[in-house]
């Protein structure tokens, strides 16, 4: 079985004949501003040129299912995706796809010599991981999900498992949205979850590829040193101590191995995957790290059109608020008693336009600035634009935000809210308005 990696959760099967290709990506940056780490360059050519026998798709969200990706594929390409909602097989087959199947968990999907078995995440309205099996080899692939205590059972009688790919990332998100509330609760070194030692030693490995992730923002976000908290090298070691008989073996794009019962050797890369500069650098976390103003963030992005300052501003007078009061607040939120929400739309010359609500429960109205917010939100203006007209998510959007206290959820935050509640495929139906556009 050879195994070769993409970027991120990207990966190409092969075994007999046969070429599977997972979560496929080809661009760079991915998900808007989710550049590739270490870097990369695709030959796009030789991406159009590939006829794989299927593709398999783990979840919906936009690093893992572009559609601009996709399209880059022979329409006649078996798409597999694992999705409880029917817009986006409707939007994939708009694309011109006309074999686009949906997964069921446990239910094997045979390819040629492969047998594809789509497992439950512990999130399993919205991930899913995957069974690879061929040539007699078991291997895992957890994608970014998180374990299922429920599917580790089931996958406990097939160990040892040839091969794990094991999403070594934990993102920071909430941490780089609040760090005010971040750095007053302390920011001490990151440990790495509980849960890990127990669900590898159960699996009991041969091979762990650390996996997902594998890319940064923009070269002089801050979030490079704040989101991503531990290191390709820090989790090798702790792999080290928890399954001493097992290898922990690095695939940076491109890179690819042949796995056999009995060993694991180098095989040619994806000559379509051209890596760029140095491919062995690690992740540096700063824990002390000071977050720039949004001010000097939003002087990195160039100025909106008129038109897009236009739909901006007719968002945060009246769009945001049709939007919140179609909404149903949970009952313990902090927006259940009343507050004063302030959001401030910050341009390309870091000059902020001030918009404040009185808000309780699920009303919310403007008003003057009679009274002192008590949470305050600030946003890049084009990050606001690309979030209303591209899809773009929430952890790429520089999104701050003060004065929520230690017990409220970050993400009953209004602007959260009225952006990606009931956005489901934003992304991906933008991607398919361009690509139709085009």
């Amino acid at each position: 079985m050879k195994i070769s990696r993409i970027l991120h959760a990207g990966y190409v099967f092969e075994s007999g004949g046969t070429q599977i290709v997972f979560d496929p990506v080809f661009e760079n940056p991915f998900s808007r501003n989710c550049h590739a780490y270490p870097d990369v360059r695709f030959d796009l050519a030789q991406v159009r040129a590939l006829r794989p026998d299927a593709v398999f798709i783990s979840h919906f969200h936009d690093d893992h299912c572009s559609l601009e990706s996709l399209d880059l594929l022979d329409r006649a390409t078996p798409i597999y995706l694992y999705c409880l909602f029917d817009e986006l097989f409707a939007m994939i087959r708009e694309l011109g796809f006309v074999d686009v199947r949906p997964l069921t968990l446990d239910v094997p999907v045979l390819v040629g010599g492969f047998e594809v078995i789509p497992r439950r995440a512990l999130e399993a309205d919205v991930d899913s991981m995957f069974q690879i099996r061929a040539e007699g080899l078991n291997v895992l692939n957890v994608v970014d999900s998180w374990m299922d205590p429920e599917t580790l059972e089931q996958l406990k009688p097939y160990a040892p498992w040839d091969m794990v790919l094991w999403p070594f990332q934990t993102m920071r998100e909430v941490d780089v949205i609040a760090p005010s509330r971040a750095a007053a609760a302390g920011r001490g070194p990151v440990e790495l979850p509980d849960e890990w030692p127990e669900q590898l030693q159960a699996l009991a490995p041969r091979y762990v590829v650390p996996s997902s992730c594998q890319f940064r923002q923009e070269p002089w976000s801050w979030y490079n040193h704040a989101m991503f908290p531990i290191t390709y090298k820090r989790f090798a070691e702790a792999v080290g101590v928890w399954l001493p008989a097992a290898q922990v073996v690095r695939l940076n794009p491109s890179v690819a191995v042949e796995l056999t019962a009995d060993a694991l050797s180098a095989a040619a890369p994806l000559p379509w995957v051209q890596p760029v500069g140095d491919q062995n650098v690690d992740y540096e976390y700063d824990p002390g790290i000071v977050p720039p103003p949004t001010a000097d963030i939003a002087r990195h992005f160039t100025a909106l059109s008129d038109e897009q300052s236009a739909q901006v501003e007719a968002f945060c007078r009246a769009g945001l608020i049709e939007r919140y009061e179609d909404m149903e607040l949970p009952e313990d939120s902090y927006f259940a008693s009343p507050c004063v929400w302030q959001l401030s739309v910050y341009d390309h010359e870091g000059v902020a336009q001030h918009y404040r609500y009185r808000i309780h429960g699920d009303s919310i109205a403007p008003m003057g600035d009679e009274e002192a917010p008590t949470w305050r939100t600030e946003i890049p203006a084009a990050k606001l634009y690309a979030g209303l007209a591209l899809g773009e998510s929430l952890t790429s959007m520089y999104m701050r935000i003060e004065g929520a206290p230690e017990d409220a959820d970050i993400v009953d935050d209004p602007l959260i809210r009225t952006l990606f509640d009931n956005a489901f495929a934003a992304y991906q139906a933008a991607q398919l308005a361009r690509i139709k556009g085009a």
